[in-house]
């Protein structure tokens, strides 16, 4: 309906006058499917050239050229080795050695297992038995049974021990009042 004070527009047939769009309040989302609204320019405002960014948003500033890390150069550092604990040397050895010791026990037991499965000891018995003429006389798994070779093995293993021990120690003491003469042992590290 209309008022009786509202012109009405020349040719319309309706009593009603366009609205205009309503503004969205700031921060509202538009809904899904509806017109854009009309961006026209305001009047006074500079014209940007098309496909010109805004002021102040990154597409604006120049983009820099990434330039990659120039290589560090290798620090090398010369180093002397002027003395050496005897204690550390010592106890190092020790440990060693015994480990040493302990394979040397266990791979003669290996090795004597294999060649009992191999049947190597029954050839030999039978080549000397060939050689010396009686046969059935000569057995080698009596002379070197496991056990023997064990005990030898292990006797071989102690002995080891201390004279590796004993010697590393010297070693390190004779080391010690050589570098004080000539200086020791030059040593370069550079980093990886």
């Amino acid at each position: 309906m209309s008022t009786p004070n509202t012109p009405r527009p020349a040719g319309g047939t309706g009593g009603t006058r366009p609205t205009p769009p309503r503004q969205a309040p700031a921060g509202a989302q538009r809904p899904v499917g509806a017109p854009r609204p009309s961006t026209a320019p305001r009047p006074g405002a500079a014209q940007r050239p098309a496909g010109a960014a805004r002021p102040g948003t990154p597409a604006a500033r120049p983009q820099q050229l990434v330039r990659p890390a120039p290589k560090a150069k290798v620090r090398k550092a010369r180093l002397l080795v002027s003395k050496v604990d005897p204690w550390s040397v010592l106890k190092m050895a020790f440990l060693l050695s015994v480990a040493l010791g302990i394979v040397t026990v266990v791979a003669s037991v290996v090795f004597w297992s294999i060649l009992d499965l191999t049947g190597i000891f029954a050839s030999i018995n039978g080549l000397i038995g060939e050689i010396v003429g009686t046969e059935g006389g000569f057995d080698l798994k009596e002379i070197a049974s496991l056990g023997q070779v064990a005990s030898f093995a292990t006797i071989l293993a102690v002995v080891n021990v201390v004279l590796i021990t004993v010697l590393s120690m010297l070693a390190a003491v004779l080391y010690n009042l050589s570098a004080t003469l000539v200086g020791g042992i030059g040593v370069t590290l550079t980093d990886d």
